[in-house]
């Protein structure tokens, strides 16, 4: 009997074996990474090692990478104190932070107009809509596009970004801000000095570890070409998904979309109905960011778009990964369209 099929890499990532491996290593580390004796250096390597692979991973070698909880801990660094504008489609760490002023067109692209008083994220995690970063940009959220783009921070234009290491296979809860030299910010945290004093607290050796790991083997995934082959399985189960069910919209369609997500909605088939019905079928999907999840109101992000209610709360996402496979792909495309008939059946 076929097994269960993880869509939706998106809320979190498998946790890679090379990180899994690295974290169980630290374990045996005892050392505090500010100590001076040995067991402290050992500490102190493994978090200069793990802050080596992310600047690598992320094309940021001389920036300065800011160990943090994740994204949102790093998303406070990067906007605290500042008045910053930005869309609604920003993710809900972003969004507490921000001004959502600017403007969002029907493809999910956003119109800056002050980009050193911007935050703007690289890739939507709802609909994977990619954004152009314009040069000078203060603060852009790098957590879905890491992993799955070429990215350069140094060639990206942007002073300050975020990542989070369980989108790329690394284990929850650690995440970095990611900073041009000389960029001012106001730490959260304060107390001993520790990560040059931008975030005070005794770092977390094993999730750095775990986090270093999944950089640098995302890192050689990307360069291997393996999302080329995912994107692939993206345009397979959308093709059949359109064949079949004309009602139904991609939404992001006519813009640049991460190469594993697809946002589908079709109207007045609720969105949380079908993740339930395709969950008892054996497949993860969701009905929009995993932070959101439950809540019961439409997508803002699809409702900033130009979507009515009805429409955006018929979304789902489906986000595959490198353990996607096309037999997976075909098997959820058939469960979900046999659910959708019998919609259209039931709804006449």
């Amino acid at each position: 009997m076929p097994g269960r099929v993880y869509l939706d890499w998106n809320a979190t990532a498998p946790l890679r074996p090379e990180a899994k491996a690295a974290m169980i290593a630290a374990m045996d580390v005892v050392g505090n990474p500010s100590s001076v004796h040995a067991e402290g250096r050992a500490a102190r390597g493994l978090v200069e090692k793990a802050r080596a692979q992310v600047a690598a991973a992320l094309g940021a070698e001389g920036a300065e990478i800011v160990f943090t909880s994740g994204a949102s801990e790093a998303a406070a660094l990067a906007c605290a104190g500042r008045w910053l504008q930005g869309a609604e489609i920003e993710h809900d760490a972003v969004a507490a932070w921000i001004d959502p002023c600017l403007p969002v067109d029907a493809e999910g692209r956003v119109t800056v107009r002050d980009p050193a008083g911007t935050a703007l994220q690289l890739a939507n995690s709802e609909t994977g809509v990619i954004q152009q970063i314009p040069e000078g940009l203060a603060v852009c959220d790098l957590t879905q596009g890491f992993g799955k783009l070429p990215i350069a921070f140094n060639w990206l234009g942007c002073q300050m970004g975020l990542v989070s290491a369980h989108k790329i296979g690394g284990p929850k809860g650690i995440g970095a801000l990611v900073m041009r030299p000389g960029c001012d910010m106001e730490p959260q945290i304060r107390g001993g000095g520790q990560e040059l004093g931008r975030r005070a607290g005794t770092e977390n050796v094993i999730g750095i570890a775990g986090f270093g790991a999944a950089a640098e083997a995302a890192a050689a995934e990307l360069a291997a070409g393996n999302w080329a082959e995912i994107e692939h399985f993206r345009s397979i189960l959308e093709l059949a998904i359109a064949e079949r069910a004309n009602k139904t919209i991609f939404v992001g369609k006519g813009a640049p979309r991460l190469p594993n997500t697809l946002c589908l909605a079709t109207p007045g088939w609720k969105g949380e109905t079908q993740v339930m019905q395709m969950d008892l079928a054996g497949f993860a999907v969701s009905a929009g960011s995993a932070c959101s999840s439950g809540k019961l109101r439409p997508s803002r992000v699809l409702t900033a778009m130009g979507l009515g209610e009805d429409v955006a709360a018929s979304a789902i996402r489906v986000s595959m990964g490198p353990g996607t496979t096309e037999e997976d792909v075909r098997r959820f495309a058939e469960a979900w369209l046999a659910a959708e008939a019998k919609f259209r059946a039931r709804a006449g």
